[in-house]
């Protein structure tokens, strides 16, 4: 009785871990919009979006080499303290806190 019990509660945490594994993030960036629906600027394409992310990280001190935006997050490619290597870190969009 207590075998199949075990394998159930294995199995669902098995299938379950991936999702607390990813990191969500809201991404809400877009152009700014007027009521009338006037549009001032084009909206930003990946490579702006990636370069202006880059600017802001590194503006709050985050020694990011590249960035992309993923899964609604901001994930950045930041050189370790030691100087070698890179590690990935994710961010919120807009707040650019970062997310765990």
């Amino acid at each position: 009785m207590m075998r199949p019990i075990a394998i159930a509660f294995g199995f669902t945490a098995l299938m379950t871990a991936g999702a607390y594994a990813a990191p969500f993030c809201i991404d809400s960036t877009r152009g700014i919009e007027v009521a009338q629906g006037f549009t001032i600027g084009d909206d930003f394409d990946e490579d702006d979006l990636n370069n202006f992310d880059l600017m802001q990280l590194r503006q709050l001190g985050i020694d990011a080499t590249r960035v992309e935006r993923w899964n609604g997050c901001i994930r950045a490619f930041v050189k370790k303290e030691s100087g070698v290597g890179e590690e990935m870190q994710f961010f919120q969009p807009g707040s650019y806190q970062r997310v765990y």
